[in-house]
């Protein structure tokens, strides 16, 4: 289950985020929105971006209940 945050420097959202994405012992891929125009036009103004399998789960300030029941949805999908 590919999983990828759009993040950038900086960003206390964005620090926090990988912190919770980390602690669910997920293996993350991060994306800094400020190295690719085409990125940051996207998810600029939205980051945090959770995105698992090609699909955008979670914005801004989540947290651990919340990516929770996210990671379910994907496990009853399997």
């Amino acid at each position: 289950m590919p999983v990828v945050l759009y993040t950038r420097r900086g960003c206390h959202l964005c620090e926090a985020a990988e912190d919770i994405l980390a602690a669910a012992g997920l293996q993350v891929r991060l994306v800094d929105v400020d190295q690719d125009a085409g990125v940051a036009t996207t998810y600029g103004l939205r980051i945090p971006v959770v995105e698992i399998d090609g699909q955008t789960v979670l914005e801004g300030r989540f947290d651990e209940r919340q990516l929770a029941a996210v990671l379910a949805r994907f496990k009853d999908r399997d």
